[in-house]
């Protein structure tokens, strides 16, 4: 008998050995974070996962030990060694593919390979590509053969494929496997709790990045694909459903006060530009580094600028839609990929077709990229510019046309293009792998050097573009409406997934059509890509009451703040303080300065039924 339970035991702790190996990779690649805290803490994670490292390893032998103990009570039962050889290269091959993924996954998303993730390599597979061409793809080769050829060494030495012969009686062996699989099973659920184990069980610090370590690979994305496949419930729930929404409600309070009138005119021409990862890292009125985008420099010096604005989410997916349908981010969804639900929002283009202008939307790759051509073509976009509309010489990039292009497509089809009219351009050259079709400005292939030339040249296509503009007859009664999609961990690499300044973009109103005593002013409110709707809107003279997630930029009465998001947390911002929350350790991670607890707990009370209402709302549609 105690050759078999040697057995089994063996099988079990050679995916622990596995689940280790995983964590200090994890670790070793990404040291640079780790080196800030002590080796006692950094050993943490190796403790802390335990639980969660068995869940997964019992997860794998079930199915093994079920044939094991069959074959154990029914000896002459025919089983083939090698079905058990090929399982377990099978999940070794698994745990490679994760461990390598997933390191290339935390460094550009700031988390743990998840459902996401994944829905982006099947929805969108050469985009994907492009995007993992920035990471280090001949190490992680090199870790993933290494892991493989490591692992099936190791079980060569640890894993027993030959079952025992024994003489027990079959009245001892029925209890003896009841207890076995119960044993398992208790592995499996992480204990005798009430509550089964989930990721937060692995958290133990307030420090995320050692939390992110603790949690097994394998087994939080086999989680968290469960969860995004199992229903309709939602994740964040804080509060009854009727108090979340009314708090929520009062983030956005009837006004009083009017807003100043900025434009000369209720009627004009809009051209929304949102730039692909333009982190106000980069733009030195925003305290970014000086020298990358001298272009935007200009246009805040003759536009408004609003200072305090910050990305809904941390993908393109949760910025277009926040931007041109004031609907937040969904942090572990993704509402434009879903038509059931995407065509019931609201949407900027929508709003100006029924007001009788011109719609068009411009892309220079793949507009089936996450939805967007169906989010497009069902939220009033006329014409719809794609990669489909270049001429092959002009698609030299990865994701297809270089910016400098779009901006010239769009500016040959305005001369066909009754006025007034809304177009978006939506940029693609400032992402990774980073590529230029000119020499970059800084030296090097360095991904904090190769962002600041795309940066750059992002920035220049702009300028230029503006340039031409202003030689055509409509540009003198047009609103250049220039925000980013979203923030950016380059090119400081120094703002961790929670941290607010990763969420920081630009946001600029700029063209002649704004009064004269308006230009080159800026704006303190704190806000969001979502609030542009009601501003812009508000000017005109345009009901915008469909977009209840927004507010008036402008406007005095309305209210100070910021939301964002980001996977299974969230972050709240307001002139007097800034914290983050991580929904997982149930835990604030980030406080910007120590406000007092009263001050904390209305934020977080703010945050929590903001995100749990969004949430719910998205699970509505």
């Amino acid at each position: 008998m105690l050759k078999h339970l040697v057995v089994l035991v063996r099988f079990f702790c050679f995916w622990l050995v596995l689940a280790l190996l995983d964590r200090l990779i994890f670790i070793i690649f990404n040291w640079s974070a780790f080196s800030q805290h002590s080796w006692s803490e950094n050993l943490g994670p190796f403790y802390q996962g335990l639980r969660m490292d068995a869940s997964l390893a019992a997860y794998i032998s079930a199915i093994p030990l079920l044939f094991y103990l069959a074959k154990w009570l029914f000896p002459k039962l025919q089983l083939n060694k090698n079905l058990a050889i090929n399982y377990t290269r099978f999940f070794i091959l698994v745990f490679a593919l994760t461990c390598v993924v997933n390191l290339n996954i935390y460094k550009e998303w700031g988390s743990k390979i998840n459902y996401r993730a994944l829905d982006f390599v099947f929805d969108a597979p050469q985009e994907a590509l492009a995007s993992s061409l920035s990471s280090p793809l001949l190490l992680s080769f090199f870790i993933m053969i290494g892991f493989i050829f490591f692992a099936n060494w190791l079980s060569k030495q640890m894993i027993d494929f030959e079952i025992p012969e024994h003489n027990l009686p079959l009245y001892l062996k029925i209890p003896i496997t009841v207890l076995i699989l119960g044993v398992n099973f208790l592995f499996i659920r992480g204990g005798w709790q009430l509550t089964p184990i989930n990721q937060s069980m692995s958290y133990f610090s307030e420090k995320p990045i050692l939390n992110y370590a603790s949690v097994n690979t394998p087994w939080n994305l086999l989680y968290d694909i469960s969860k995004n496949l199992s229903g309709q419930d939602n994740p964040y729930q804080y509060f009854p459903l009727a108090e979340a929404k009314a708090i929520s409600s009062n983030c956005y309070p009837e006004t009083k006060a009017q807003s100043p009138e900025i434009l000369l005119t209720k009627r004009p021409n809009v051209v929304l530009i949102i730039l692909e990862s333009f982190t106000a890292q980069v733009v030195e009125s925003l305290g970014g580094e000086k020298g990358v985008a001298p272009e935007i420099e200009k246009v805040i010096k003759q536009g408004i600028l609003f200072e305090n604005t910050y990305a809904s989410g941390d993908r393109t997916d949760k910025g277009t839609i926040a931007i041109l349908s004031a609907f937040p981010s969904q942090a572990i969804r993704s509402i434009v990929n879903e038509n059931g639900k995407q065509e019931k929002l609201p949407a900027l283009s929508q709003i100006f077709k029924e007001n009788d202008y011109s719609t068009s939307f411009y892309y220079g790759g793949e507009s089936e990229f996450y939805g967007n051509k169906a989010f497009m073509l069902s939220h009033g976009n006329e014409v719809l510019v794609d990669k489909n509309d270049f001429l092959d010489k002009d698609m030299n990039s990865k994701w297809g046309a270089f910016d400098g292009v779009v901006y010239q497509k769009q500016l040959a089809d305005f001369k066909n293009t009754n006025q007034p009219f809304f177009s978006t351009i939506l940029t693609l050259t400032n992402h990774e792998p980073f590529e230029l079709p000119v020499k970059g400005k800084y030296p090097g292939t360095k991904l904090a050097n190769l962002f600041r030339s795309t940066a750059h040249y992002a920035d220049s296509s702009l300028g230029a573009y503006l340039r031409d503009a202003a030689k055509q007859t409509w540009y003198k009664n047009t609103l250049f409406i220039i925000v980013a999609d979203h923030g950016h961990r380059l090119p400081s690499e120094k703002y961790e997934k929670y941290h607010p300044m990763r969420y920081r973009i630009p946001l600029i109103f700029f063209g002649e059509v704004i009064k004269p005593e308006y230009r080159g002013s800026r704006i303190q409110k704190y806000g969001g890509q979502t609030d542009i709707a009601q501003t812009l809107f508000n000017q005109m003279g345009i009901d915008a009451s469909r977009f209840k997630w927004s507010k008036d930029l402008l406007n005095p009465d309305s209210r100070d703040f910021a939301f964002y998001d980001y996977d299974n947390g969230f972050g709240w911002i307001t002139p007097e303080q800034s914290l983050a929350f991580d929904n997982v350790g149930k835990q604030v991670v980030y406080r910007e300065k120590n406000t007092g607890v009263a001050k904390e707990s209305e934020m977080l009370k703010n945050g929590k039924a903001y995100l749990q209402t969004v949430f719910q709302e998205y699970l509505d549609y």
